[in-house]
């Protein structure tokens, strides 16, 4: 398993503070403790920006939520008028358009099984007819 972003710049970090602690005026690999610190910037700056993204996400997302539940009380209640409308009702077309199930072919709560069903997967097979 990898490190994370946290433990992968805490090893940066401790890199650094090393070099700085008990080597600070040695170059290593054709760089100053100057030179390499400013490289780690870009590390530093892309962590604290996806800081920043990760809390308008979570601003974002609770945003969401309070929109959608409001829109979902708005929505109750077109749901509501277009079952009251005489024009419409809850058999009708737009009812139907709106995602529900019209009134005349909502089940009855008498269930049946299909013919696929009733047959064991065995006899699935057509049956020699005797001629």
């Amino acid at each position: 398993m990898g490190m994370s972003s946290r433990q992968t710049l805490d090893r940066f970090e401790t890199f650094l503070h090393a070099w700085a602690k008990l080597r600070p005026g040695k170059t290593l690999a054709g760089l100053t403790l100057e030179q390499c610190t400013a490289l780690i910037q870009p590390c530093r700056d892309v962590r604290a920006e996806i800081a920043e993204s990760d809390l308008r996400l979570q601003s974002a997302n609770a945003r969401k939520a309070t929109a959608d539940s409001d829109f979902e009380k708005v929505l109750q209640r077109v749901i509501n008028a277009v079952k009251a409308d005489p024009e419409e009702g809850d058999d009708g077309e737009l009812y139907e358009a709106m995602g529900f199930v019209r009134r005349s072919v909502r089940s009855s709560g008498l269930t049946r099984r299909r013919k696929e069903q009733e047959l064991p997967a065995a006899d699935a097979a057509p049956k020699a007819v005797p001629e």
